[in-house]
């Protein structure tokens, strides 16, 4: 009989310490496969698996395209791929963004819940905004076991409160109380047989995952056309819905929720403002250095009218700075998200 054999584990800002917490009390011979994305900048050294693997008896390694996926081992997503999960090994792909980033927590977990039904338990753990809410969802739907860090003691709480929010969790808890639970969950045999059908929205976002075509895989007959386009390819955006969670896809693959959406276009107004704010200095100085010209060609009228002007511009430019010095409102855990390679978690 099937037992639960495959651990997902998300987190971000603030998860290292619970992850090696959780690592650390998993055993030799532990029967599940662990699979694990935390998010990293594109370019970043791959030294997680290095770091995690100082905590734990498990084997850690970072994934590799095609490798067998086996249990009492553990997979760390490499920088700038997603890490997915089929019957019997492991994906690495570079299929679009979800949520900014590559790899995300969503496409490992949703493809878990693909491959292995029942038989997975997915973990969200300290981060900024709610990547993760989407497959974890996607695990308690095809009948799996969600978990989530206590979001008072997680460093950056956002990550496991969304997925409390919107997933009917099973356990929510310390990051010290997870491991004697995971070994207790594998040893549980699950029934394997009439598993929760796979909605055909889940099928469609694994596959592009695995690097499918989205316009080509059915994507447009399961969303809803919005007015918002994708803030990195500026494709019209698809609305989706996990449960009550909602989010968005273009038709090139890229993925948010609300918030992630909210927090990128937020980006993308603040860099208009600065490209705005760069234009009318520019143009205050340029105006200035004509003025001077006309000036010393004795051409004092024209050169007042162009002072004058100088003037306007610098007074438009002054309202442009006030404006970009001040925060635009979004969710303030958001600007707290960093990237491996903060000092505290440097080898």
């Amino acid at each position: 009989m099937p037992t639960r054999d495959l651990i997902v584990i998300g987190g971000s800002a603030g998860s290292l310490d619970a992850l090696q917490t959780i690592l650390r009390c998993l055993p030799p011979g532990f029967p599940a496969a662990v699979c694990i994305t935390r998010h990293i900048t594109p370019h970043a050294v791959n030294v997680l698996p290095k770091i995690l693997a100082r905590s734990t008896v498990l084997p850690t390694t970072g994934a590799v395209d095609g490798e067998e996926l086996r249990p009492g081992h553990i997979y760390v997503a490499p920088p700038d791929h997603h890490l997915l999960v089929v019957p019997g090994h492991v994906g690495v792909t570079r299929s679009p963004t979800e949520n900014r980033f590559r790899p995300a927590i969503d496409p490992l977990f949703r493809s878990a819940a693909v491959a292995y039904g029942p038989r997975v338990v997915g973990i969200i753990l300290s981060g900024a905004l709610d990547d993760g809410t989407a497959g974890l969802w996607a695990v308690k739907q095809r009948g799996g076991i969600a978990i989530a860090q206590d979001p008072q003691e997680a460093q950056h709480p956002s990550m496991p409160q969304s997925a409390l929010m919107y997933v009917p969790v099973d356990h929510c808890l310390p990051a010290s109380a997870i491991a004697p639970l995971l070994i207790r969950l594998t040893q549980e045999v699950v029934e394997d047989k009439g598993a929760i059908p796979m909605s055909d929205e889940l099928n469609i976002e694994t596959r592009i995952a695995m690097e499918d075509n989205a316009l080509e895989s059915g994507l447009m007959g399961v969303g809803h056309l919005t007015p918002f386009t994708c803030p990195e390819c500026h494709g019209t955006l698809l609305q989706l819905k996990a449960g009550r969670f909602l989010r968005f896809r273009c038709h090139v693959g890229h993925a948010y929720s609300a918030r992630s959406l909210l927090a990128d276009l937020t980006d993308s107004l603040d860099d208009a403002l600065w490209g705005t704010l760069r234009a009318l200095d520019e143009s205050v100085m340029l105006m200035q250095h004509i003025a001077e010209h006309l000036r010393a060609e004795q051409d004092p009228k024209t050169a007042d009218l162009f002072v004058h002007r100088a003037q306007e511009a610098r007074q438009r430019s002054d309202v442009v700075r006030q404006m970009v010095m001040r925060e635009i409102p979004t969710n303030p855990e958001a600007a707290q998200e960093n990237s491996f390679g903060t000092a505290d978690e440097v080898p």
